[in-house]
């Protein structure tokens, strides 16, 4: 436990990220079976989380993509800044040691 508090600041922004890419997994796996309107809390939700990283995506994406599609190329910009800033944490030696 005093590791994850040593090291908070890579930590907390690593599980927000997570947790976004795995609720754009949700929101597009659960968009195949269900309206894009649709009214449902769960839904409402994935949408409420996910909305601002779909619209970035969408706005630098060309149109000719189609809606589902833009969830996903959302989840790996995401997994792709995680990993970018997981790289440069170990690369400036703030990330904690394997043996550590």
């Amino acid at each position: 436990m005093s590791d994850f508090w040593t090291h908070w600041y890579i930590h907390i922004p690593n599980f927000i990220l997570a947790a976004v890419a795995y609720t754009l997994i949700g929101r597009f796996v659960l968009g195949l079976f269900v309206p894009e309107n649709w009214d449902n809390y769960i839904w409402r939700f994935f949408r409420l989380i996910t909305d601002p990283f779909v619209r970035l995506v969408r706005a630098i994406t060309p149109s000719a993509i189609a809606g589902p599609a833009i969830v996903v190329l959302a989840y790996l910009w995401v997994m792709a800044v995680r990993f970018v800033f997981l790289a440069t944490m170990i690369n400036l030696g703030l990330a904690p040691s394997v043996g550590a």
